[in-house]
Order: structure tokens, then C-alpha cells, then sequence
């Protein structure tokens, strides 16, 4: 997985008001959960500040990445995990990282990527994706940047679904039952398919 760095500031916990005051200032509040443990051993929220500008290259973009997260000086590793945006304006409202390291498992989605010429293909059907990620779990340093599948032997109407695949070092999370990709039957295949019954 690559990295990214990031800088931010600490900030105090605030309501809505103070958040509001941050955003007009081009800042995101934003939140850092590390292994410090509170009431009921749920982990504490550490309060921070990004810069737009700083937040853009993690969020607009296809890759996932490892967070090198300078917070006043102190660099800690983190992974975003939730991100909210304004239901109309589109902007980033509030953004969450959690801090990982080498041997603690944390879930990622990660996207996926078709390889081959599918036989369905071949044969005149269409290629579709079912999702673009899918969650695994496994510590960050044995998290792939994507997940290569292979469709080569996929024929007409055939599926692929999370329960075929596998990855050494990975532990699927998304539902074994969801269909990952598929060749879907096309008209000009399923009229020389009829054609081929009629000879």
C-alpha cells in the first residue's frame, strides 16, 4: 500500500459552532483514534484539524493509501476510515483516521482489477463489474493497492463471486455471496447462440 503525508493541528473539542468557524478558515475538522481506551474500552477520539488542500490528494483519488499523519510535529500512521460530506455543497465536512501499525489488523477496501479476455467476451457478451472495492483484513503492510482477478476462463452469463477468491495473507470480509464481476449475455451473442442451436 503506499503512503501519503498529511499535516494537521490539534484542536479542542468544539460543537457545531467551532466546527463551522474551522471550515470557514478552508479547515476540516477531523478526528484521530488511537490506543487509548475509555469508558466501556471504547477508543478515545483525539481532536485535529487538516487543511483542505492537504486532505484533497487522499480523498479525490481511485488509490488507497497509509497516512503519514504530522500532527504538530509528531508523526503518527493512520488510516482514513469515514469521511463526511455536505448532502448538497459536495465539501468535506468531517473526516476520521484511525492510527495502525505493523502487526495489528485493520479492514480496508481495496479495488479491484479484471484481467484477461473473458471466453464470454470472445463470444460477444459484455464484462461488468458487480462492486469496485472489496474489504479485507489483514495488518496495512500486506494490503495490496489493488486486487488482480483473473477472467479469462469466465464464459457467457458466468459469474465470479468473493467466496472463489483468495489472497495469501488476506482475510475476505465483504459477504462471500456477492458477485464480484460477470459476462452478461448480450443481444448480438444471445442471437448467435440461436443461430448456432439452428444449424
Amino acid at each position: 500500500m503506499k503512503s501519503i503525508d498529511v499535516k494537521g493541528t490539534a484542536r479542542v473539542a468544539g460543537g457545531k459552532k467551532a466546527a463551522k468557524e474551522l471550515r470557514k478558515q478552508n479547515m476540516v475538522p477531523c478526528n484521530i483514534y488511537g490506543e487509548k481506551r475509555g469508558e466501556n474500552n471504547l477508543p478515545v477520539a483525539e481532536c485535529i484539524a487538516i487543511s483542505n488542500d492537504e486532505l484533497r490528494n487522499l480523498i479525490y483519488t481511485p488509490h488507497i493509501y497509509s497516512v503519514n499523519l504530522d500532527i504538530d510535529g509528531t508523526v503518527r500512521k493512520a488510516v482514513m476510515r469515514e469521511i463526511q460530506f455536505h448532502p448538497v455543497k459536495d465539501n468535506v465536512l468531517h473526516v476520521d483516521f484511525y492510527e495502525i501499525n505493523e502487526t495489528k489488523p485493520i479492514v480496508m477496501e481495496v479495488p479491484i482489477k479484471l484481467n484477461g479476455l473473458a471466453e464470454g467476451v470472445k463470444a460477444g457478451g459484455k464484462l461488468a463489474a458487480g462492486v469496485r472495492k472489496l474489504k479485507v483484513r489483514a495488518p496495512y503492510t500486506q494490503i495490496p493497492e489493488v486486487l488482480d482477478i483473473d477472467v479469462t476462463n469466465l464464459g457467457l452469463g458466468k459469474v465470479i463471486k468473493v467466496a472463489e477468491l483468495s489472497y495469501e495473507g488476506l482475510e475476505m470480509v465483504t459477504s462471500p455471496s456477492v458477485v464480484v464481476c460477470q459476462v452478461k449475455m448480450t443481444r448480438a451473442a444471445a442471437s448467435a447462440a440461436a443461430a448456432a442451436k439452428n444449424k
